[in-house]
């Protein structure tokens, strides 16, 4: 009798506690959405095992009543980027690509026509955004005749042919960095960034929901819309305006956060079957303070984190995601929103992730 006691009380403890965690999510993001600073947010506390909170607020598409649903697809923009990259680490472990593989090692056709500056370009510094590229090709609309991997060869190879635009070995965040990684991977396997990412990461992690593009399958509000500020009426004006398929690389993936969660697991603790630790490791390792597809602040940065904290945003002017990981407390914190406004809503969905990583760290101090 003494034991069955001692085990029900904490249980029943931890769910009020996980409980209390959903409605300060929910309450924090209906005060945003009122606000009118977003049609429709959700946020989530995750560990390596589960979602442990999650909260939303708010509509799939404004001028409807559709409610923002824990469960709804989000469109996570830049975020994705450290998914690209870990796609290319299962093509490193496999022996197909190095991460100090040349750009004309994996598409030998570019040797004679590449600019001298790009020659010695690898794969790690394209995913660190120390290539020299712009931010993104010059005409990313190019070539929509074309099949998708000959698509992304020949912007490659229509803007590979000047001088680099910065310097290469310096920062400069680049879209198409990560499109030409892409193409390195297509190059050497014959097969598309998208069947790539389908087959090696969400397939293998079990993301069910995870998909390229708008999350809605037809014109209604079965998954939420996009949303861009309108200047008539500062109102929220409902959109469907994606980027082109041919940047999907840098930053096209949707998914829902249960999804998302399983992803971000990986660099959180606990064993795993689908990279060695070692390659884990390396995808977080900053150059300066940039890793693949991860900002990487340090334990003297963020002292609650007792480590390392990666994190990243992203958007595609039509959404805004945002995502913390603290590694050495087992902890995750993310927050998305289907609109952008920038200056407004990536600051708004920074101050969340902070909000709900001081929220948790409170309540973990009461469990």
């Amino acid at each position: 009798m003494a034991t069955s006691i001692v085990t029900t009380i904490p249980s029943y403890a931890q769910d009020k506690l996980e409980s209390n965690k959903n409605e300060l999510i929910s309450k924090a993001l209906s005060e945003i959405v009122k606000e009118g600073n977003a049609p429709g947010m959700i946020a989530a506390i995750i560990s390596s095992d589960s979602v442990l909170a999650i909260g939303s607020a708010g509509v799939r598409k404004a001028g409807t009543n559709v409610a923002m649903t824990d469960e709804d697809l989000v469109h996570i923009g830049s975020c994705a980027k450290a998914m690209t990259a870990t796609m290319l680490a299962t093509l490193v472990e496999d022996g197909k690509l190095s991460w100090d593989m040349k750009l004309i090692e994996a598409i030998p056709e570019l040797k004679n026509n590449i600019h001298a500056g790009f020659e010695n370009i690898t794969l790690w510094q394209l995913l660190t955004h120390r290539a020299g590229l712009p931010k993104n090709p010059i005409d990313e609309l190019a070539h929509t005749n074309l099949e998708i991997k000959e698509r992304r060869l020949s912007l490659l190879k229509d803007n590979i042919i000047f001088a680099p635009a910065n310097t290469v070995g310096e920062w400069y965040y680049s879209n198409f960095g990560y499109i030409i990684a892409a193409c390195m991977a297509e190059q050497v396997t014959g097969l598309s960034w998208e069947t790539l990412i389908k087959e090696r990461l969400f397939e293998p992690l079990g993301m069910t929901t995870a998909g390229i593009g708008d999350p809605l399958k037809n014109n209604s509000t079965d998954q939420p819309w996009g949303h861009k500020k309108s200047w008539i009426g500062n109102r929220w004006k409902p959109s469907r305006a994606y980027y082109n398929e041919a940047i999907s690389p840098a930053g096209r993936i949707h998914c829902s956060i249960e999804d998302w969660a399983k992803f971000i697991s990986l660099q959180l603790p606990g064993d795993n079957t689908f990279l060695d630790r070692t390659i884990l490791n390396k995808l977080i390792e900053p150059v300066g303070f940039y890793a693949a597809g991860w900002v990487v602040f340090q334990q003297t940065e963020q002292p609650w984190a007792k480590g390392i904290v990666l994190v990243h945003g992203g958007s595609n002017e039509i959404w805004y995601a945002a995502v913390m990981v603290a590694p050495a407390i087992d902890r995750a914190y993310v927050v998305a929103t289907n609109s952008c406004d920038f200056g407004v809503t990536d600051r708004i969905c920074v101050e969340m992730t902070n909000k709900i990583a001081k929220m948790d760290q409170n309540l973990k101090e009461i469990k």
